[in-house]
């Protein structure tokens, strides 16, 4: 089947990324994280791809259960728990390990009468303000977790970082000293020490002493950079996606026309203005802004006009010869998307995710 528009996802790029972020955080294992449909690139063939993942962390039930289904075997962590009884005896069904960052999650598990031995991740707030327990609260969530009925296979200990794509910020050093601190409050070390994960994408390039035992890498492992200004080639990453769509047609718009809804770009010369198979409806911003760059025979053109459900216009004017049924990149290994996402006024992470369901992911 011909396709008009299409992510292609880089398996080797995905696995080359596994190997470079490991490569930052050699002491630690890995917790690839595959929510929100792997970032847009395929919750399941992303998974099956990176089989050399110690575990995945997802954020719901549902995706937990869609790679059980896929017959993947690996840990799989749920970064927001269960919610209900029912939740937490189809979590134990399937052997998924469990983020406990509420006092309701503690009292399903004390009511919980099953035989099951859930590896439990205790998650601590050190100011990202979302989820977790605060440092005070945490002793006794601990306890609790530790005298369940049916002990938990073990336990372990989270939290998130806030601001690690800040560099300059001290709240990254904050919260690692805080996250020790509450652990150090209750007497763990040695051999009582509890294993733990702290380092998201940034934290795993940036601070080195702000990892675990476990690292959660995200946006990088998709080979984007998390921060602003820097490029993922920086950091030895490749991008995985590439957005790829078609142009429907090439017209002649004269000097003076306009193009699109609401007129909002009005030709200035007679140009030739190509129209590309990809929208809103695929998951493009509205907003993008004219002059966004767009890959069309490896050269640059500048989208005009405002996007519509599912088409977008481009000025090929004067430059090389494009014609119907050429394909053009959105963003790809020579477009990074982060430079789109500056276009956008957004970051990477929306659009990736944005992808929408019309648009069939390809591995590669």
């Amino acid at each position: 089947m011909i396709r008009l528009i299409r992510a292609l996802v880089d398996s080797a790029a995905l696995r080359h990324n596994l190997g470079t972020i490991r490569a930052y955080a050699p002491r630690a294992r890995f917790m690839a994280v595959v929510k929100a449909n792997a970032y847009g690139h395929g919750l399941v063939s992303t998974a099956l791809a990176l089989a050399d993942a110690d575990s995945f962390a997802v954020a719901r039930l549902e995706e937990g259960l869609a790679l059980r289904a896929a017959g993947v075997r690996a840990p799989i962590v749920l970064l927001e728990g269960v919610f209900s009884a029912e939740q937490l005896a189809e979590a134990a069904n399937h052997g998924f390990e469990l983020v406990v960052h509420d006092p309701l999650q503690l009292k399903l598990l004390e009511a919980h009468r099953g035989a099951e031995r859930f590896v439990l991740w205790i998650k601590i707030d050190t100011g990202m303000n979302r989820l977790g327990f605060r440092p005070e609260g945490f002793p006794d969530a601990l306890a609790r977790a530790r005298s369940l009925t049916v002990p938990a296979l073990e336990v372990r200990l989270m939290t998130h970082l806030a601001r690690a794509d800040e560099r300059e910020v001290a709240m990254t050093r904050e919260q690692v000293a805080a996250f020790e601190q509450a652990i150090g409050a209750t007497g763990l070390g040695g051999a009582d020490r509890l294993a733990t994960s702290i380092g998201n994408s940034a934290g795993i390039l940036g601070w080195p002493n702000a990892h675990g035992d476990w690292v959660r890498p995200g946006l990088a492992l998709y080979g984007v950079s998390p921060f602003s200004g820097e490029s993922a080639a920086k950091h030895g990453l490749r991008p995985v996606m590439t957005l790829e769509t078609t142009v429907l047609t090439v017209r002649d718009v004269k000097r003076g026309e306009t193009v699109g809804y609401a007129g909002a770009w009005r030709a200035e010369r007679d140009s030739s203005i190509a129209i590309l198979a990809a929208g809103y409806g695929d998951g493009l911003p509205r907003h993008l802004n004219n002059g966004t760059p767009v890959l069309i025979g490896g050269a640059r053109y500048p989208l005009v006009g405002r996007v519509s459900m599912d088409m977008i216009a481009v000025d090929v004017t004067g430059l090389a010869k494009v014609f119907t049924g050429n394909k053009a990149i959105v963003w790809g290994p020579n477009l990074p998307v982060e430079e789109i996402a500056v276009h956008a006024g957004t970051i990477p992470y929306e659009l990736l995710c944005g992808v929408s369901q019309r648009v069939p992911v390809e591995l590669a």
